[in-house]
């Protein structure tokens, strides 16, 4: 593998580092004809490609060495997504690759001098062998992403089907999964399970009032959908047939507890009512007061009215452990451990910067959320974190290394709080 690799540009890497060749590259690209154009492009994904396999090829051998572990990391993934800047999801792309880079030879080699992209070999590496290394290899340099795709699939039903049965092969393969951040619903269900699900949702739908032709059939089965979770929801019960408001009213509370995070001004400034930033809903972002009056017909709503500085409370020394709304509050400004490149959320607790028998008080500006593993470290000798957990909180390791967290976009723009550093004034 070279160790240097030429950039197709003929940019000189030793020039003055105050020049900006993406100007001159936009200035030549004017320049250049069709047949040029392609060219540097071809140019410059072969160095691209080239570039993610010395990377990789690297990775493998900082696994190896658990170069992560210096810098209080939990996984390869997170550490290289904090230390050189990439996504999570990319860093965790990359481990794959380096996991099984040594029995991969040929694609890993190939993928090194530029043959082909990583994208390819991210795309079979998952069923790559060091049996069908060769034969993925040469299929990787002839056929396009999406048909390596197919072979990938295929390779891999065929994996299954050898080791179990077809039934239970669909049981085994069933899941439901839920996307936070795009409200969406996706799921695989076997056969028998899939067709009961639709009858069902498709007799609900049914049952709900529309416009006829005029309410598209994937809005009516959406409201068939939530006709299945009102009839399971206590005090609510089945669609009604009218559409009559005193109809649908339910006859108790539900056992769903939604909680609204609303500024103060919010509720008491009539001027307010359709304002962006009205107030959070935990876990699912922004909403306006609008959205908080719907909801409220509907479920348990716990109001956390919040001061000028978006904080619920605070306990000072009066107390050691975190209420629950403070808990709630600290997860909805924190989402994830608070420890730089970690984003562990499941197995995170609210935690004392300044530890409370230390003089540190069960305030917001000393509560944070880290999961067990950091809580470890940050306890450690050799290790400190200091800062406001509002504003910036800074992780000092062993080696020196400075690594700096802030709060959840959200929760500043919800707060009207900078996430920069603190203010000193």
């Amino acid at each position: 593998m070279p160790s240097t690799i030429a950039h197709p540009t003929g940019a000189d890497p030793g020039a003055d580092p105050g020049a900006h060749p993406g100007a001159d590259l936009v200035a030549l690209a004017v320049t250049l004809s069709k047949d040029e154009l392609r060219a540097r492009m071809e140019a410059a994904l072969r160095v691209k490609a080239a570039a993610e396999g010395e990377y990789t090829v690297f990775f493998a051998e900082s696994n190896k060495r658990e170069m992560f572990r210096d810098d209080g990391a939990t996984s390869p993934e997170t550490w290289a997504a904090e230390s050189f800047g990439v996504s999570v999801p990319t860093a965790r792309s990359y481990s794959v690759v380096a996991d099984k880079s040594e029995d991969l030879p040929q694609l890993v080699g190939s993928l090194c001098a530029g043959e082909i992209s990583f994208d390819k070999v991210r795309t079979v590496v998952d069923v790559a062998t060091a049996q069908t290394d060769l034969e993925l290899c040469a299929q990787a340099k002839d056929l396009s992403v999406r048909e390596l795709a197919e072979v990938a699939r295929t390779t891999a039903a065929r994996a299954r089907s050898a080791l179990v049965s077809p039934s239970s092969s669909e049981h085994d393969g069933r899941y439901l999964r839920f996307n936070d951040e795009r409200r969406t619903i996706s799921a695989q269900l076997p056969k028998e399970d899939y067709a009961r699900t639709k009858a069902c949702v498709d007799s609900f739908a049914g049952a709900v009032p529309s416009e006829g032709e005029k309410t598209p059939l994937d809005h009516r089965r959406c409201d068939g959908f939530m006709g299945m979770v009102d009839a399971a929801t206590p005090g609510v019960g089945p669609p009604a047939s009218s559409t009559s408001a005193t109809s649908t009213t339910p006859s108790a509370p539900n056992s769903f507890l939604v909680v609204a995070h609303v500024p103060l001004e919010s509720l008491v400034d009539d001027a307010g009512d359709k304002r962006e930033l009205a107030a959070e809903l935990e876990h699912h972002g922004l909403i306006d007061v609008e959205t908080v009056q719907r909801i409220a017909c509907d479920a348990t709503v716990v109001v956390a009215v919040d001061d000028s500085l978006g904080h619920t409370m605070y306990e000072g020394r009066a107390r050691r452990f975190p209420s629950g709304a403070q808990r709630r509050e600290v997860i909805r400004r924190d989402r994830q451990c608070r420890f730089p490149g970690c984003s562990n959320a499941t197995f995170a607790a609210v935690h004392h910067v300044v530890p409370w028998k230390l003089g540190g008080g069960t305030d917001l500006d000393n509560l944070v959320l880290l999961c067990k593993h950091h809580h470890g470290v940050v306890h450690r000798n050799g290790w400190s974190m200091t800062g406001n957990p509002n504003q910036e909180l800074t992780a000092v390791g062993p080696s020196g290394r400075v690594m700096v967290s802030r709060p959840s976009v959200l929760w500043t723009r919800v707060t009207g709080r900078s996430s920069g550093r603190a203010d000193t004034s």
